[in-house]
């Protein structure tokens, strides 16, 4: 199983055991989720922007307004730090310190880039379309080189990559089962809610067959899992 190299910025130091940094691992946490949070520095001042991504390979999109000033700084292949969580559940436990959550998250580091190439550019971000909507782009209007202008595509080569998980029950000190408090897990999904049609849409135009996925009650990480898979079948 083909795995990141993790050194002391990536290895999990507490609670290693739940540490993994095989790419399985790494990239099935990383296609489930679609918001990423991007650390930088700017003149020795921190700052983290969320922003949404997407992952070909071991390497990560990201884009943006060209005014953006996150973008600006990072063509020049600075270092950034990429994190990605997802929430699965909050675990009651019977004392306030053995409360926890159940999550799954990664931690990615590398050098951001700017695509300069025009090509690479417009197809990643036709990508990135279809990774949420399958079959959609082939429905749209295409972009315009003005639109194309406006927008910063910045890729990521993952250098390093840990994923850390928590699942299960509360892990109570071992006295504390006998006591009389309820203990337990609250499951905690991001699901797909009704459609809501625009308003401004034109009548006679039904929902198009490709959207019938994000299905009333769908869980929403499943979705972007799958079309992730399909996608990358399709490219090998």
């Amino acid at each position: 199983m083909t795995a990141f190299n993790p050194t002391q910025r990536s290895k999990v130091k507490r609670l290693h055991e739940r540490g993994r940094y095989d790419e399985e691992s790494v990239f099935a946490i990383l296609d489930a989720g679609l918001v990423a949070h991007i650390g930088y520095v700017i003149d020795g001042q921190p700052y983290v922007t969320p922003t949404a991504y997407w992952r070909r390979g071991r390497r990560l999109y990201w884009h943006g307004s060209s005014a953006s000033r996150m973008l600006r700084t990072q063509k020049d292949g600075i270092p950034v730090c990429v994190t990605v969580s997802l929430l699965d559940g909050l675990v009651v436990a019977r004392s306030g310190f053995h409360h926890s959550i159940n999550y799954r998250a990664v931690m990615a580091f590398g050098r951001a880039r700017i695509v300069e190439d025009a090509t690479e550019k417009e197809a990643e971000l036709d990508y990135f379309v279809e990774r949420i909507y399958p079959g959609h782009t082939t429905t749209l209007r295409p972009n315009n080189s003005q639109e194309l202008k406006a927008t910063t595509l910045i890729a990521m080569e993952i250098e390093e990559a840990s994923a850390k998980t928590r699942t299960g029950a509360p892990k109570d000190d071992e006295e504390d089962y006998a006591l009389d408090i309820w203990a337990g897990v609250v499951p905690i999904r991001q699901v797909v809610g009704a459609i809501e049609r625009d308003p401004r849409l034109k009548p006679g135009i039904a929902l198009p067959a490709h959207l019938t996925r994000f299905a009333d009650g769908a869980r929403f990480d499943a979705l972007l899992s799958e079309s992730t898979e399909k996608l990358a079948k399709a490219a090998e």
